[in-house]
């Protein structure tokens, strides 16, 4: 992949009539359609990701199986959660965003779970030692303390989370060239660092990259709306530039390449264990 332009340059790109059209009509579509709920299934054939080999939501189901008392944090819309065969005899889910939290609650409550609305700030809305399972798929942020204090002794906490510089090409490609210190955050390292430090034991963290492409530029503007840490204040108007550069390229080069990180944390509380995941008794 070639180096990305610098976005600090704007430069209208002289698209032909025929890809104009094609512009608009893709950016209209995605622009318009709805990004409530953590579901990406819109971008089938529009754009690809390798997944993880750990298996997330397969792995998080064989914990769940297992567990008598179950927290998702930050569920989203819940359909990772509602993907589980069998969830705990007591499942918890906490979201922190309206629609989400209206969308989770449809989609869980026929499955017996209850979804809390919550600010995705300290404390956790829980006593201490309520759950011998949490879970967590891509958190915005892992309070590690309040993850500590609801486990149960010999609980686990499991979760996948994004990595550092995660889809960066295109992060790039828009805001141009970031500095270290923005580029190094969500170092799995610095989430063992945090999780040892509020007292758990990280028995399992592994970390990928994965290919990622973006097949057209409607794909592009789907997904900055969906994420939208990625680039903050994404809008299509303020956007179009870089848009049409984007465009012309996708059409001219084929698919745009970035590269998403994803890690794996697993950790438990020590204690006396029979728990779901890699854990033993300590005393």
């Amino acid at each position: 992949m070639t180096d990305s332009p610098d976005a600090s340059r704007p430069a209208r790109t002289a698209l032909t009539p025929d890809s104009r059209e094609r512009f608009e009509t893709l950016v209209a579509e995605a622009d318009a359609v709805s990004v409530a709920g953590w579901d990406f299934s819109w971008l089938d054939g529009r754009a690809t990701e390798e997944r993880p080999s750990w298996g997330y939501a397969r792995a998080m189901a064989e914990r769940l199986g297992r567990a008598h008392a179950a927290l998702d944090i930050q569920t989203g819309g819940g359909e990772v959660l509602a993907s589980a065969p069998k969830l705990a005899p007591l499942t918890v889910a906490t979201e922190g965003w309206p629609p989400n939290v209206a969308r989770a609650t449809a989609l869980l409550h026929p499955r017996g779970a209850v979804v809390v609305a919550d600010t995705d700030e300290p404390p956790l809305p829980f006593g201490d030692n309520a759950f011998d399972l949490v879970v967590s798929r891509h958190p915005v942020t892992t309070w590690w303390s309040e993850i500590a204090r609801v486990l149960t002794p010999g609980g686990t906490y499991f979760s996948q989370q994004v990595g550092p510089a995660s889809v960066f090409e295109l992060v790039e490609f828009f805001l141009g060239p970031q500095p270290p210190e923005v580029r190094g955050r969500r170092d799995p390292e610095e989430a063992r660092a945090a999780a040892e430090a509020a007292g758990l034991e990280v028995v399992d963290l592994q970390l990928e990259r994965l290919r990622t492409e973006f097949l057209d530029i409607g794909a592009v503007v789907y997904f900055l709306r969906k994420v939208i840490w990625m680039v903050p204040g994404f809008t299509v108007d303020a956007h179009r530039d870089r848009l049409e550069a984007l465009h012309h390229r996708i059409e001219t080069e084929g698919p745009f390449v970035a590269h998403t990180t994803r890690f794996l944390i697993e950790a438990r509380r020590p204690g006396r264990t029979g728990v779901p995941g890699k854990t033993r008794t300590t005393e």
